[in-house]
């Protein structure tokens, strides 16, 4: 397989823009992006063929610390890795006893066969993995794994697809094509160099009608649009979703996209 081609001055300007914009609102992030759910940890032991407890694990793009956590809460002995200030200001206010370098997955800051498990939690789409790929050969032992996932809409609920074309509106998302990038195997190692085993976890959660909006509003497409077209949004997607939750409380409804590779 031949790797995809690289992207044009302006549409890499625009995601090293939407890669920043988390910076200057990991508060909001850390306070109502989603989880994950105890089967997602399952699936990762499952199909990397060990137990999370006591495994030697970082976890690339950690932001927040959200999965870094629950890694942690397994028993992983996980060390989280995070290029940006904000999110990494983040973190270490949420979590201060786990610890933190800076780095990215482009050029990890760990020693050659240093890991059994490198994990990337909604994080592996802002590397580029003609490199972020060596490097994850690199400082995985022999044997160990490295495991992406994305929780994503789950876009065959009715008012989740109403809600995903909204926003395709607003923002010119594809929320389809996120799905489906997330859910292919060949767009996480363009080179194919590794052979990647896949899972898929629903799960749903019941949140205030508000702090839906504010997930929406944590995430890179909103952030980096300008103030009136994001207020504009709010209003009408309120009003939309008063319509199917009259009572403000929104089930969100997950899929969790899981892809491991073991390396020889």
């Amino acid at each position: 397989m031949t790797a995809s081609p690289s992207p044009a001055p302006d549409s890499a300007a625009a995601h090293q823009a939407r890669a920043h914009s988390f910076n200057a609102a990991a508060a909001a992030y850390a306070a109502h992006r989603p989880s994950y759910p105890p089967a997602l940890f399952d699936a990762v032991e499952e199909l990397t063929g060990r137990p999370l407890a006591g495994a030697r694990v970082a976890d690339v793009g950690a932001g927040t610390g959200i999965s870094t956590a629950l890694l942690h809460d397994r028993g992983a002995r996980v060390l989280a890795v995070e290029p940006g200030d904000g999110m990494a200001a983040q973190f270490r206010r949420g979590h201060p006893a786990l610890p933190l370098v800076r780095g990215s997955g482009d050029a990890l800051p760990l020693a050659d066969a240093s890991l059994d498990l490198l994990t990337y939690a909604q994080a592996w789409h802002w590397t580029d993995p003609a490199r972020s790929v060596p490097e994850a050969l690199r400082v995985l032992r022999p044997g160990g794994a490295l495991a992406l996932w994305w929780n994503t809409d789950a876009l065959d609920v009715d008012w989740i697809a109403e809600a995903s074309r909204r926003v395709g509106r607003y923002f010119d998302v594809d929320k389809p094509a996120e799905v489906q990038r997330a859910a292919r195997t060949e767009r996480a190692d363009p080179s194919g160099r590794l052979d990647f085993a896949r899972r898929q976890v629903r799960w749903s959660r019941r949140v205030p009608l508000d702090a839906h909006l504010a997930n929406i509003a944590s995430h890179s497409f909103f952030l980096v649009c300008p103030e009136d077209q994001r207020t504009a949004f709010l209003t009408e997607e309120r009003e939309h979703l008063l319509k199917h939750f009259p009572d403000g409380v929104v089930e969100e409804i997950y899929d969790v996209f899981l892809l491991v590779a073991v390396t020889p």
